[in-house]
Formats: C-alpha cells, structure tokens, sequence
C-alpha cells in the first residue's frame, strides 16, 4: 500500500507564488510542460509526482519537521520527505536518503526499458518490512524529471480506465512533449492484461509512439521462501539458458556499506533529535539490521500485560499487533480508536490518541494519504507488531483472545468496509507454503510441480498459528464468531466448513457450515465447491471395508455439489462474474466442479472395486447392474442405477473437456494448471472407459476403442500424444488405427484432419508418415463450413499455408483464417475467454507434412531434457532466442502498420494475429515465426528489420553487409597523454572505417569522431554483464561535428546466422549500464540501434552452455632480453588495443622486446585447450597446454638453450589433434629475431630498463625514492603503501620499477634523476654508466 501527503503552504498568494505552484511534466527530450488542472482532475486513479514538484513553495518548518518525525517514527514515505531530503542535502544541513543496495540496478533497469518496446515491466519482490515502498518511491522521486512518474492509487477492478489514464499521461501536451511513464503498483496479478490494454488504447487513439509508453514497477510483497527460491531459481536457469534478470530483490538484510550508511545517518539524527531518536522505531530497525534485540527491548512494556485486567488502551494495541502482524498494509481509522476508547473514560475526550495510548504510543504511529482520507493508525513496524502479539501470548493474552475480542468488542457497530477486508484476510487468506531450505539449488527446480492446494497452506496464517500454539478448538472458535459477525459473508462459514473437514473431521459440522456459506450466496460456483469437497473428503476417510451403499450415498451428495457448482460456473461464464476479493479482470472457467466430480469416480471406482471385482464390470458398462445385484450381495443398490449408468458417460465426457481445455489453453496463473489435474483426469479416464468394450462390433468401435485406451480418439488426444511422450512404436499403431478409420464406410472429415495430424506427430519424432497424399484427399473434403471444428480449419490453414520457397500466396488464405476464427467463436471463444492459447504447430523449413513444428520439438531444445515437463513460458518469448529453436523454425517476413502485422508473400499481405502486443509498438518491416494456436496463426518473436533510410549517396541500413572493400579505410590521428592514445577522424558523407579500430560510420555530412579504447577489465563483472564476455573493443566514442546516421562496432567473433541472438552491446553509462540486443549482426561488424554516444558502448557475446564461440585472436611473441638463453613469452590475445597495449606494458616493464609476426588466420574457440611446439627437440614449453578464457592472459614459455638458427612454432587445438587437422597457427622465428632485437632495443631502451637486474640487486634505499616519487605524484598512498609493505628492498624495487616503467617516459626519467640526486646511488650511477660507454667503444 502506497501513502501519500498531507501539508500546508504559507505565503502571499501573489502572482509570483501562483506561478511556483504551476505543475509540469517531464518530457522525453529533458524539457517540461506546465499540466492544467482539466489534465489533473483527468487522472483520478494515479498519483502523479510532477516534475516541479514543491519547488518555489514555502512549506511550514513545523510540518517539515513533523513529517521527518513521523517517517523516522515508522510512517510509510510521502513525497515531502524526499523533497526535504533534497533540500537539505542541497543547502548542506543534511545527507540525502540511504539507497539500499537495489537502488542503483532498479534504476538500470528501467534505463535499460528506456529503450525497449511499447510497455514493459520490472518485478521489485521484498519482504515485508524491508523499506521496498521507500525504495521505490526513491527512484520515482529521482527519476522524475526523466519519467512521468506516477503511483497507481485508485482501483484496479477496470482496467481499461487505468489504461486510458495511463496513456492520457503519456501524451500530455503537443506531440513532440510526450514521456514514457514510470508507474509504480503493487497488484502483480494485472500486469500483463494492463499492458494489452494500454496497446489497445494506443491503437484506438491512433497515437503514433517512438518510445516507451509506460515502464510498470511492481512491487510485490514476498515471503522468505520465495526470496530464496527467486534467487536460486535465477542461478540455476542461468546455467542452462540465458534469462534476463527482470526483478530485483530487496531483504531484511543489510550488506556491510549499507549498514556503515545507516550508522552515518544515525549520527546525524542524534545531533538533530538528541532523545528522539530512541523512539525513531522505522528507521533505527533498519540501522541495527532488523535486530531482534532491539525489537524486543523496545516492545518491552507488553511482557507485563495480565489478561485479567487489561484496560481499553491495552485492547486497542493489541488489535492493533494482530492486524498488522497478520495483514500487511493494515490500519485502524483514529476516529474508531477514539471511539473504543471513549468507553472506558468518557473525560479523556480532549486529549490526543497518542496521549491516551501511552504507555504504547511510542510503538503506533498516525498518518494521513491525502485531504480526503480520514487519519489511520498503525503499528511503527511490521516486526514490531509480530513481536508485540508474540510478548502477549506468552504474558497469557492468546491470539485467538484478541482476535475474538476484536471482532466482539471493535466490531460492535458499523464496521467500515476497510476493517472488514483486514478481518476477511486476516482469517481466510492463504499463503504459499514455506519450504525447508535447502542448499541443494536444484532441489528446487526439479522436483516435480504440485498440487495448486499444495503449493497453498490450508488456512490462514492466524489460524494456522492458533492451531499450532494453542489448538484446533480455538481456531474453529474464532472462525465461527466470525460468521456469526458478519452474517452476509460467505467466506467465513466458507473457512470454517473446510477447517471442520480438514482438520477436525467432523464431516457433519463441516456440512452444516458449507450449507450456511451457500445459503448466504448461492450465487457463486467455488461456494458450492466446498461443500463438493466436505463430502468428497468424507468419501475419501471411508476404508475399503465401507459398504457400498454408504459410499454411493455420500457419492451422490458430491456428484450433486459438484454438477451443481459446474452448472454456476458455466452461468459465470456467460456473466462475467468476478471471485470475490480476488480476481481483478475476467476470471477464467472454474473447472473444479468437474475435477471433483472425476475425483470422486475415482474414489468410488477404487472403493467399490477392492470389495467386489464385479464392480469393474459394472462401472465400465460391460455388465449391466441389474443382472449382477445378487453377487454384489445387497439388492437396494439397485437404487443407484441412475448414477452407475451415468458414470461412464459422464467421465468420458469430463476427460475429453479437460484433454482439450489443457492441450488448447493453459492459465495465465501457471500453478493453476499443475500436472496432477491431467494425471488424476487420464487415470479416471481409463478405468471407466479404457478398460470397457466397445459399444457395438463393428471393427470401426473397436478400432476407436483402441484410440480410447491410448487417449487418442480425439484432435487434443492426438496432438497431446508428444507431451505424454509416446514411444514411436505407439505413435505407428495411432496412425495406423486412425488411417483404418478413414478407409471404412463411415469415414468423416475429422477422421482424415486425426489420421493427417497422427502422421505430423510420427513426422516429428523424425519418422516416415504413412501418408502420402494427404494434401488431395483433405482438399476433396474442402470447402469446410463453420459448422466444423475448428481443428479442421486449423489444420486446412497447415496444409495450404506458403512453404519457405513459395513466394506467391493460396488466394482464399485470408478466408481459411476467418473461417477458423469464427470455428473457434462458436466453439472454444467463451470457454478460453481469459486464458492464454498455446500454440500447436510452428511453420519450419521445409515443404509439405514436414515443415510443421510441434510445440513439445522446440519445449525439448529449449529445455534440453526430453523426459522434463515442460514449463516453457510461451508469453515471454524467451524460447525464441535459442539458436537450436531458431534453427529448426522459418523467418517470416511481414510489416507493422497502424498497430497491426501483417505477413507478406509477394504482393499480398495477410493479417496475424501477435503473441505479444507490445511488440507492435513501431511500424515497419519486420521477421517473425509463425505459429498456429486453436484460433488461427500467431506471430511470435517479433523482430524489426531495418528499413532502407533516405540517402540517395548510400543505402542505410544495409551497409553492415557491404564488402569491406564498400568502405572507405582512414588512417585516424593520434595524440598520446601519458599512456591514454585518443584517436581522432574527419569524413564527408559515406561510408568509411577506422584502420586501428575497425569501427565503420556512416554520415550525409561531414563529421568528426574521436575514440579511446576502454578496458573491459572492471565493466565486465558487473551484474548486466553475467553470462557474457566481451567480443569487441569498448570505446568511448565522441562526434565532435556533424551528424552520424549508422555506427557499426566491430567484433572478433567467427559468425553465423544462428548466433544473431547471442550478440549484445554493453552501454556504459554515468545513469546505469545497460545491455542493448543486437539489432543487425555481420561476419565483422554490430550495428547500433542508436548512433548516439552518451555512453561507452561495446560488443558482447552470450556463452550459452553447448554453444561453441569461436574467436579471430592474434599472437604476441616478446623476447626475454634478460635471460642468458633464448627465451620467447607466447601470447594469444584478441585484437583488442586495450588488452594488446596492458600485454606490451607488462612485458616492457621485465625488458622484453616484441617479435612482429602474423597471427592466426584460423578463428580459436573459447574453452578449448591448445598446444604449442617447435622444431626443436631440444626446446622446453611451459605450460604443455592452456586452456583459452578470455579474463586470463597466460602465455606459453619457450626456452631453447642454444639458438643458432631458424625455427618454427606450431600451434593445435585439443580438438585439431584429435580429428588430425591442419595446425590453427605456424610461425617461423628466425635468426635475426632474436639475436639482433637485443642490440638494437637495447639502444633504444632507458637507462633504468637497461639496468633493471643491477638496480633491483644493490639499490637498498628505497624509502627515500618512494618518498620522492610519492611528492612527484607518480605513485598514490596505496602504491606507497603496497611497497613498503613488501619484506624486501629487492621485491620492493621491483614493484617500484613496474611502477615508473608503466608511467612512460616521464616516470623513467624520475628515477634516473632521484638515483642521480642520492649520494649514496652515485657510485652505482657512475658504474653503469661507465660500463656503457666500455659496450660502445
């Protein structure tokens, strides 16, 4: 819950002030527009913090101080008190607010959807108390001159309104004013329906968009066990597939900086507030990291409490303990608390509640949302609350005693409706159930998915822990004081009939009560499901030793229960009628009236059937009742032969919706659908009509019987074959009994599509389809008609869908869709009306039967697990970035236009539906796959193509696929600064390439660039770089004059078309990093997507797990000048200037010299081990092998002993040597390399790298030339320090001369004149120098 503020202005209302308070919005190009108040008074569900806000307004000192107070105290943020904040860090009277360690990666993530599609999300899950609202409220407030920056206050139960008020935000002032909105909200349930929903209203308002409508920032309240499972679920994945981060998580646990920050802070609050700061609860948790010490000492006064005598004052904080430790966000109004507590002393009406609470009033605070709300109250801090309940059961003050004296003594009269939602939550709301933690990270992704009544506790958490600390009885009390509270409530007696059931057993109060919830609404299907389950359950805890009549007699009350709240739900369906409390949008089909009915079968079946193995025979139809009544030994059973004869019908019927309601449509809720529903449905299926005979003997029935004992006898069973994972033996016999069907008299269109789409699934499984002709003998049941189902449609639109080399479109393709939709209209449309459609077939390369791709194909490349259930998030698309799912899949080409796609074959052009309408959120030519659902073909992974631009010198946007030879090479100029090279360029308009750098521009004018490299060193730890590594140069990029229209950064990657999506550029930017997907890759160049550098930007490829990346590396061969025999460092290193510059450095500063040869023409893969050899069988290497990781910089040894003559170097990969391929490198080292660089680098080489052996042996006084490089500034404090720590003078010179040595030609100097200065190095000067000149002469 989200609270906002309440103050007062002082000062003339002159015109001046009037102008100060004129708001204004942000607009996307850094300026602002002055909003009126028709704008204003439009936007009533959100709360807009404007980018002006309070500024030129002169807010009373006193209400400042009450507002700091107020939140130190406890009290949730308003936006005053980031705008003190400022001020004072602004005026120096203060330091600004703490940013927790998510701060900084919440704003790279909404910088990073800056530049994303039309609507996007970020998930911020915290746990309760953590500071999460002040955390986002921070970056709204930061952020608002960036953003339109707004909190969704108002209702979520119509969508469409926020979406329109969303969007009338967006758009707020003239077109060239709009701003993407940041809008924070804390209902996770609504997310992707309000993103639909604002495309939709985009879409109707014909507003063109060129940036992001609206970045969503939910915050979601988490428990422990989900934090973790968030956290080990995000490592796992990130073994196994890439999977961008889109949350951020925030715990009751501070890192060592932020608790070093709240200790700073908690200075300066002392000297401001002296005392005060003892009771500054809100803030002081945080800065002891959430101790439970403190907590307890200052809840201190409840461990006194006596149940016996508690006065009015000691009631209200602990109903006020209880609702706050039980129900987030929870409060009582301050005009109710004044009223309870006017019962006990009437004369007490003047003073304060603060004053009337004491000696609590230190532990609840008062705030106020806006002027039209009344004043709440609540506890200072979740933690405090939980710990305030705890002390007083342990003092004798249970919480079932306060829970019933709140609903008896608070709840006397009108109750209001917010206190009523508190109660309804606080005793009926279910949570996820905790896990046991584990260290085994893998537990949790594997273990197989669970019950949805698993994955939820059974009651309440306050009823839940009633029963464990004190016991059932007093859980049912409370909950039946509640129903008898409040009399129109359902949910309550609803709570209480499944506790009677669950845990008491007592089936006949169980009963009474989920009769009393009917009888309060009889309106509403999951009210009928409870008493479904009483009896259910009931069945259930009978042994097999129960009569059968017994059991049929509480099987007909469920099956009653059950078809009744089936037949509410379906009344539902037609009405739109929405769950209670729960569901903000259209809810789905409640399917559980149909799942209890199979679930009791089930239970009856197993029953009966352990008794009697008559009953089998009975219940599948093979035996009438009737004619076996004597051996199943009671003849009043007859009674039951309505039911038992319509049991095996029903099943069938049930299994069949469930078998096309799972393969068509999975809920958006994903746990909604769990595995068990269609294990428990088949399991059903099969006994009852699996093992029956054939209603007649045409071999026909039999044949279909036979389909029926494989789940196969209908489209969803047949297309489900590949999830059940069906051997290709199994596979065969379908097609088989399937194409017997097709050949009989009888035969019916739909027989055929089954017989076609058994083959696609033998096709899939790599198999040869005994079909052949299929595409004639289906055209011959054409024209289809409505009245067909909507598989038969679907599968005419596989059949006569263009294949890959087709470039001409079937005429009546657009009327085959329309057909299929109105199909689906008719039968499925209202049925799936609020879950998502998964899509069937994919369109793959290939011609005919072949080229059609099953769901479950791509789920197992994605997953890499055959036997796994898929969980693939189809939404998402993230499957779509898979090279393995890109490689069996067709690109389809098509146009964006007016926010609709469509797919282009030749001339014509055909509308498609798109699996996420967000990515319609820019016009334009694009690719996409092409799937196909129950409803007609869908676009997935949607991707723009660049458009030809309006150059009439060049083509823009094709020019990363010109020859090299296209571009025109300059040689940059270059300034050197110490060791800092900057590059600097000039062109006119076309197309050019740097030499050094290999970076390509194109321009329309003429335009200076200038570039320096940047090391990858530190950027590529940072949490957006994880699972990448570098594969470019990153360079600081600057246009000095002009304008350039197309950048391409280039790369060292050996490229092919299926590694397109591992590609990334990293922009490194004072705002926040950020990773850019590669809109256009070549074989040598990344094209940004915009050529504008306000940051640092650099090519990075993804390392997925069984991807090779190959890579164009260079070798460096140095000599050891030192070394008394020849010795070579062998270096493999990528043609990036940063790295190749810190490798010579490094080698410089021991007095090596380089050795120009060529490098590798052949590309190195990552991970592999390579080998070096010589000629030389007296040569030594060192390493044997070394395995190629870009973040290392090992190089191989070569020593040889007595050089005289040439030789050569010969480089092989692991794999080369294996498979006995040509070497990836040979190099011949000639004589004159090595015995001539010597002398001729010795001449030009400085006096203290010629020396460097002689200086690191006798130069002793180190201190004093360490003082005197400290005072010159070419060493810091820490080098000074890291020097003198060494144990000797020996090691300590040697750093000293790395030091001055990587300094460049003014270090080296500064040494020479130090050594020269210091009487006591003058001998050693002289020598060396002497010796010198004996050498030349």
């Amino acid at each position: 819950m989200f609270h906002f503020i309440i103050f007062t202005f002082r000062g003339s209302q002159d015109g001046k002030f009037a102008m100060a308070r004129r708001l204004a919005l942000s607009t996307a190009k850094r300026g602002k527009i002055v909003v009126g108040s028709e704008i204003r008074d439009s936007i009533s569900l959100l709360d807009v913090v404007y980018a002006n806000q309070f500024e030129g307004q002169f807010i009373d000192p006193e209400v400042v101080e009450n507002t700091e107070e107020n939140f130190y105290r406890g009290a949730p943020p308003i936006w005053l008190n980031f705008h003190i904040s400022e001020q004072a860090e602004s005026d120096g009277t203060g330091t600004s607010f703490i940013k927790r360690d998510g701060y900084d990666t919440l704003v790279q993530q909404i910088f990073k959807r800056r530049k994303g599609p039309g609507t996007s999300a970020i998930k911020l899950f915290y746990q309760q108390g953590s500071g999460a609202t002040t955390m986002a409220m921070q970056v709204l407030w930061k952020l608002r001159k960036n953003f339109r920056c707004a909190v969704l206050t108002g209702s979520t139960s119509d969508i469409t309104k926020v979406a329109k008020e969303v969007v009338h935000l967006f758009t707020a002032g003239s077109r060239d004013s709009h701003n993407t909105v940041l809008l924070l909200l804390n209902d996770e349930f609504i997310l992707d329906n309000l993103q639909d929903k604002i495309m939709e209203e985009i879409e109707k308002q014909e507003i063109d968009i060129d940036m992001p409508v609206v970045i969503l920032l939910n915050c979601v309240r988490a428990s422990d066990h989900i934090i973790l499972k968030k956290e080990i679920s995000y490592n796992v994945k990130q073994k196994f597939k890439r999977n961008e981060r889109k949350y951020v998580i925030l715990k009751k646990n501070l890192s060592h900086t932020e608790e070093q920050n709240f200790n700073k802070k908690k200075e300066e609050l002392s000297k401001r507030y002296g005392e005060k700061l003892k009771h500054f609860h809100g803030f002081n948790i945080l800065q002891t990291n959430f101790s439970p010490d403190y907590i307890k000492t200052a809840c201190a006064v409840c461990k006194n409490i006596k149940k016996a005598t508690r006065p009015l004052k000691t009631q209200l904080a602990a109903f006020l303990s209880l609702l706050n430790a039980y129900v987030p966000g929870s409060y009582l109004l301050e005009s109710q608390c004044l009223d309870f507590l006017q019962h006990e002393d009437p004369s007490h009406e003047d003073l304060s509640l603060e004053d009337r609470m004491k000696p609590f009033s230190d532990l609840i605070i008062t705030f106020q949302q806006d002027m039209r709300s009344e004043r709440k109250v609540c506890m200072a801090h979740p933690m405090i609350a939980q710990c305030c309940t705890e002390m007083m059961a342990e003092a004798g003050v249970t919480r079932s005693d306060t829970a019933r004296d709140l609903l008896t003594c608070l709840c006397r009269d009108d109750v209001p409706p917010c206190l009523q939602g508190f109660i309804k939550d606080m005793l009926t709301k279910r949570e996820t159930k905790e896990e046991e933690k584990t260290n085994n990270m893998q537990t949790h992704i594997s273990r197989g998915p669970k019950r949805r009544e698993e994955d939820q506790e059974d009651f309440s958490r306050l009823i839940l822990h009633i029963e464990e600390m004190e016991d059932k009885k007093q859980s049912a009390s409370v909950l039946k004081v509640a129903s008898n509270k409040f009399v129109k409530n359902c949910l309550f007696p609803q709570a209480l009939a499944r506790f009677y059931y669950k845990e008491l057993k007592d089936y006949n109060k169980a009963e009474m009560w989920a009769k009393t919830a009917k009888e309060r609404d009889d309106k509403k299907s999951f009210i009928y499901d409870t008493l479904g389950q009483v009896h259910k359950h009931h069945l259930k805890s009978k042994e097999s030793s129960a009569k059968p009549r017994e059991i049929l007699q509480l099987a007909t009350k469920a099956i009653e229960a059950f078809k009744e709240e089936e037949r509410l739900a379906e009344n539902e369906l037609d009405t739109g009628m929405k769950e209670d409390g729960k569901t903000k949008v259209l809810r789905a089909f409640n399917t559980r009236g149909q799942f209890g009915y199979l679930q009791v079968c089930n239970l009856v079946y197993d029953l009966l059937v352990s008794q009697n193995e008559t009953w089998r025979k009975v219940l599948t139809k093979n035996v009438s009742m009737g004619s076996v009544l004597e051996s199943l030994g009671d003849n009043k059973l007859f009674r039951f032969n309505d039911l038992i004869n319509s049991l095996r019908d029903e099943v069938e019927e049930k299994f069949n919706f469930f078998d096309t309601y799972l393969t068509y449509s999975e809920s958006v809720i994903k746990r909604d659908d769990a595995s068990y529903v269609a294990k428990e449905t088949s399991e059903c299926y099969k006994k009852y009509v699996g093992d029956s005979a054939p209603k007649h003997k045409e071999k026909s029935d039999e044949t279909i019987q036979k389909l029926k004992q494989k789940l196969a006898a209908t489209s969803a069973g047949v297309l489900s074959c590949l999830d059940r994972q069906y051997p290709v033996s199994e596979l065969k016999k379908i097609a088989t009994w399937w194409n017997e069907i097709c050949v009989s008299k009888d035969s019916t269109r739909h027989a055929l599509a089954n017989y076609i789409l058994s083959n696609i699934m033998l096709i899939n499984k790599n198999e040869t389809p005994s079909c052949s002709d299929y595409h004639n003998a289906f055209r011959q049941k054409m024209p289809l008609s409505l009245r067909d189902a909507p598989e038969l449609h679907m599968l005419a639109l596989l059949i006569c869908w263009p294949t890959d080399d087709e470039d001409t479109c079937v005429s009546n393709l657009s009327q085959l869709i329309t057909k299929l939709q109105r199909s689906y209209e008719h039968e499925y449309k209202k049925l799936f009306q609020s879950r998502y459609l998964r899509p069937l077939f994919f369109i793959g390369k290939g011609r005919g039967l072949s080229r059609n791709v099953h769901r479950w194909i791509l789920e197992t490349l994605w997953t890499k697990d055959v036997l796994q259930n898929s969980n693939t998030n189809w939404r998402n698309e993230n499957i779509f970035k898979d090279p393995l799912v890109q490689e069996r899949l067709l690109k389809v080409e098509g146009v964006v236009r007016n926010y609709r796609l469509y797919a282009t074959f030749g001339g014509v052009e055909i509308e498609v539906d798109v699996n996420r309408k967000v990515s319609l959120w820019k016009s334009g030519q694009v690719s996409f796959y092409l799937g196909f659902t129950i409803s007609g073909p869908v676009a997935f992974g949607i991707q723009t193509r660049t458009e030809e631009g309006p150059s009439e010198k060049f083509e823009l946007g094709a020019l990363g696929g010109k020859d090299s030879s296209d571009w025109i090479v300059l040689e940059p100029e270059v300034k050197r600064v110490d060791e800092v090279k900057t590059y600097s360029l000039q062109s006119e308009a076309g197309c050019y390439e740097c030499r050094v750098s290999a970076l390509r521009w194109a321009c329309k004018e003429k335009v200076s660039i200038r570039y320096q490299f940047c090391s990858w060193e530190e950027n590529i730890r940072k949490p957006v770089c994880m699972d990448y590594m570098p594969a470019g140069p990153l360079l600081d990029i600057t246009v000095t004059e002009g304008k350039v229209e197309e950048t391409y950064l280039p790369h060292w990657i050996e490229y092919d078309s299926t590694m397109s999506d591992m590609f990334a550029v990293l922009h490194v930017d004072t705002c926040g990093d950020f990773v850019e997907q590669a809109s256009e890759v070549t074989s040598s160049h990344v094209k940004l997507r915009q050529p504008i550098f306000h940051h640092d930007p650099g090519v990075m490829i993804w390392q997925k797990l069984g991807i090779p990346v190959k890579v164009n590396y260079d070798a460096l061969i140095f000599k050891q000048t030192e070394k008394e025999f020849l010795t070579l460092h062998v270096y493999l290193v990528p043609p990036d200037e940063d790295i190749q510059e810190k490798v010579k450095r490094n080698e410089a500063s021991y007095g090596s010299v380089l050795i120009p040869k060529p490098g590798p023409k052949k590309s190195l893969q990552i991970q592999d081990h390579f080998f070096l050899t010589t000629d030389v069988d007296t040569s030594e290497i060192s390493p044997t092998k070394l395995k190629l990781r870009y973040e290392r910089r090992d190089y191989f040894e070569v020593f040889i002993r007595n050089a005289e003559s040439d030789f050569r170097l010969k480089l092989e990969s692991k794999q080369k040597k294996i498979i006995q391929e040509d070497a990836v490198w040979t190099c011949t080292i000639r004589k004159g390399d090595y015995q001539h660089s010597s002398t001729d680098h010795e001449q030009d080489q400085h006096f203290v790298v010629r020396h460097r052996i002689a200086l690191i042996k006798r130069v002793s006084a180190t201190n004093d030339i360490l003082d005197q490089l400290l005072d010159k500034e070419l060493i810091t404090d820490e080098n000074y320090d890291a020097v003198s720590a060494l144990p000797t003078t020996q090691e300590q010179m040697r750093k000293i001369l790395k030091f001055v040595i990587l300094a460049g030609r003014r270090g080296k100097d500064t040494l020479y004149e130090i050594l020269k200065g210091m009487r006591s190095m003058r001998p050693l000067i002289l020598e060396l120098e002497k010796s010198e000149k004996r050498r030349k002469t």
